[in-house]
């Protein structure tokens, strides 16, 4: 095989896979349908491009190749398409993959041009299910698209090409047919930087739900270039654009898939799945039903006014946001040398600041028409002002200084006289004149320090001494109330530091209530707080670990060890403060002895939340036990008798003329004394009576006869005609041969009686 993209009809690959027909052809490999003639199954099998393979970069794609195969036959998820085997024909690397009965997203979306929320969100659903099973190996797709989207033949989502769309893209940038499908899709990271990152694979899922949603993705053009320019510079308009009628909650949810800042998104597709789990718990009915219907703006680029983003409505200022903004009017209508030239920096801005704010209210361009505060008069403003009119001969008085719409009477009380220029006092008139100017520059200076004075206040005192601690997005705050800052989630609230240039500094601590990454708590403590900025102060910031987790000790159920010996106490000093011990579920064990552990739930290695439930159940030890009576039971009767009660019998014999053969004689233990599961008793049983073989001592001397019998145990006895010194002396007959009980019933030696002649 040659060329991967014309392999016939009927080849068998490694005698097992034989081709069937084409299916697909992507950037890096062709797809075919194959039937897998070992198995008897229906698979997809992908082969590498032959210009690939025989390029000078053939090893780093072979490389990625399989290595991308391996990572991708990891991922264990009814929502990923399965890898079943991989290797090398002719040159040429393969990868066999389970066949999808189905079609991709992209036909669906052909077809369909829109779609509800409801079919949205289950796709989205699905999809991310996909990847978060990914993720947790550590596989990133980084070519999520509708192409690589299929839809089984129930409907379902099995994403493709895991691993591929890295190699592929480096492969083919320049080819401007396949850099626009995918660019559409592409994260801006991946684009500035090339870094592939979890965050990447939900951008893609979101600008394909934008896609399903508004029936056209949210950036476009002829130029790939000029397309990726714009993923990387410019935001993700909002959805209420083209679908204004959708939920908005909907549309925050998909603008949090496709923020532009990695940081802004959420942490991976496991996170953004709850987050829209949350999201559908809650979503009404009529949401889930929304669907656009004017097809007239699909074709609309997103630049024009018919999806143009809607502005967020702004939120209320704090108050170091108000005096901040009326600094920053105002500072552009008082001169910065308004000052004292050796004023500490932020002088004149505290000055501006303690002028009565201009409009904030924002005009076109061309309108734009600053209102100027009220300013203190200077010198020359003053003199001007209370210099008098020079009236006609005759006239020596002039009412002057009255504002515009003062009443007559506060202008009566500002009047001055003007003395008659014909009278030649022209020296008086330059003294009164001289006594004005210098009031008014009196004046003048006294503003000046109390403008100066209100600065340095603002300056090292007032707002201008502090920050204002914010609030967070996603906290609510009631009026009049202390809110604190808690709960909240730390990454957003972070930027919002950053922004408004309040210094921090973090910690970290595990919380049963706080969700892991939100705020438990700050210093200072709510909303509105100060932070000087004189002290070298920053707000301290305790971020949760979520709830501290625990492991149960692997050697619990071993009593030998120190974990074994006090099970309870090791688990508490393992972490665990809800360990649960019922004294009556504890049983008794033959071989645990009293104390250590039976079973712990869950098991031995189990790491889990500290306030999670472990139960121990304890060993009560050796259960006591009664003695039976076992004298005069045969050796069966009596260790069938102890072995039900857990007790082991040590057995030893012995001669016995009163108790029969194999009966118990004695045990160690008398009845009904207390014993315990294990102990032993000693068993005494018989052997029945001992026996000798009484010799034939006939014709033997009396006396030689008796002492031979004597010595093995029985007791003789003799007779006859004549005694003991008879002429002969010898045993005529016995009483007894052979084998003869050596002593009777009662334990006396047998008697044998000779017969003496």
């Amino acid at each position: 095989m040659t060329e991967a993209a014309n392999a016939p009809e009927g080849l068998v690959i490694e005698g097992r896979y034989r081709i069937v027909r084409k299916i697909a052809e992507g950037g890096m490999a062709t797809v075919y349908q194959a039937v897998d003639e070992r198995l008897d199954r229906t698979v997809a099998i992908k082969i590498m491009h032959t210009q690939l393979a025989q390029g000078p970069h053939r090893d780093q794609f072979v490389e990625r190749f399989r290595r991308e195969a391996k990572s991708a036959a990891a991922i264990a998820n009814p929502h990923i398409v399965q890898v079943y085997d991989t290797g090398e024909y002719q040159g040429l690397d393969y990868l066999v993959m389970e066949y999808v009965h189905g079609v991709n997203l992209r036909h669906e979306m052909n077809v369909q041009h829109t779609f509800s929320v409801r079919e949205t969100l289950r796709i989205v659903s699905e999809t991310l299910d996909g990847l978060s099973a990914a993720h947790r190996v550590g596989v990133v797709h980084r070519d999520i698209k509708p192409e690589n989207i299929l839809l089984n033949d129930r409907g379902h989502v099995q994403i493709t090409d895991f691993g591929l769309a890295k190699a592929a893209s480096q492969a083919t940038l320049s080819s401007t047919g396949m850099l626009l499908g995918t660019a559409a899709y592409l994260a801006p990271e991946m684009i500035e930087h090339n870094q592939a990152t979890p965050q990447g694979d939900l951008y893609s899922v979101g600008i394909t739900a934008w896609e399903m949603l508004a029936g056209v993705v949210p950036f476009t053009s002829d130029n790939p270039v000029t397309l990726v320019f714009k993923h990387v510079h410019e935001d993700v308009p909002s959805l209420l654009g083209p679908c204004p009628d959708i939920d908005p909650a909907v549309a925050r949810f998909v603008a949090h898939l496709t923020a532009r800042a990695v940081d802004a998104r959420p942490a991976d597709a496991s996170e953004a799945l709850r987050e829209l789990r949350e999201l559908s718990a809650t979503l009404p009915i009529p949401s889930w039903q929304y669907r656009r219907q004017d097809d007239a703006a699909a074709d609309t680029p997103v630049g024009s006014p018919a999806i143009a983003p809607l502005p967020a409505p702004p939120a209320p200022p704090t108050a170091g946001e108000t005096a901040q903004a009326a600094a920053d009017e105002t500072s552009a209508a008082v001169p910065a040398d308004s000052a004292p030239a050796d004023a500490p920096a932020g002088i004149a801005e505290a000055q501006a600041a303690a002028q009565p704010p201009a409009p904030t209210q924002t005009l076109p361009a061309a309108a734009q028409t600053r209102v100027m505060p009220q300013q203190a008069a200077g010198p020359t403003d003053a003199a001007t002002r209370m210099m008098p009119a020079v009236g006609r001969s005759g006239e020596s008085t002039q009412v002057i200084g009255a504002q515009d719409g003062a009443p007559a009477d506060d202008a009566a009380d500002n009047a001055v006289e003007a003395p008659d220029v014909s009278d030649g006092a022209t020296a008086p008139r330059r003294k009164r004149r001289r006594a004005v100017v210098i009031a008014v520059v009196a004046a003048v200076l006294v503003v000046a320090a109390a403008v100066g004075g209100a600065g340095l206040w603002w300056y090292f005192r007032g707002p201008g001494s502090y920050w204002t601690l914010p609030q967070p997005t996603d906290v609510t705050c009631a009026e009049n109330e202390a809110c604190p800052v808690t709960n909240a989630d730390w990454s957003e609230y972070e930027s919002t530091l950053k922004v408004a240039g309040i210094p921090y500094t973090v910690k970290e601590d595990y919380s049963d209530t706080v969700a892991e990454g939100d705020i438990i708590a700050t210093s200072p403590a709510n909303v509105g707080d100060h932070v000087s900025k004189r002290n070298d102060e920053s707000v301290t910031v305790t971020v949760s670990r979520g709830v501290r987790q625990a492991t149960i000790p692997d050697d619990i159920l071993d009593p030998t060890s120190d974990a074994g010996k006090d099970p309870i106490s090791a688990l508490r000093s393992a972490g665990f403060d809800n360990v649960t011990h019922d004294e009556a579920d504890d049983e008794y064990s033959l071989t645990v002895p009293e104390g250590a552990a039976l079973s712990v739930s869950p098991d031995p290695g189990t790491t889990l939340d500290h306030n999670a439930e472990v139960v121990v159940t304890l060993s009560k030890g050796p259960m006591p036990v009664t003695m039976p009576t076992v004298v005069g039971l045969t050796q069966d009767e009596a260790e069938s008798a102890l072995s039900a009660l857990n007790l082991a019998a040590n057995v030893s014999e012995e001669y016995s003329d009163s108790v029969a053969q194999g009966e118990v004689i004695s045990a160690s233990a008398n009845e009904g004394d207390e014993l315990h599961w294990g102990d032993s008793v000693d068993l005494v049983v018989s052997r029945g009576p001992q026996m000798a073989s009484v010799p034939n001592v006939v014709g033997q001397s009396r006396d030689s006869a008796v002492q031979q019998l004597e010595q093995l145990g029985f007791s003789v006895k003799t007779e006859g005609l004549f005694d003991g010194n008879g002429i002969l002396g010898l045993v005529q007959q016995q009483s007894a041969t052979g084998s003869t009980r050596l002593r009777d019933t009662s334990g006396n030696p047998t008697v044998i009686t000779l017969t003496i002649v």
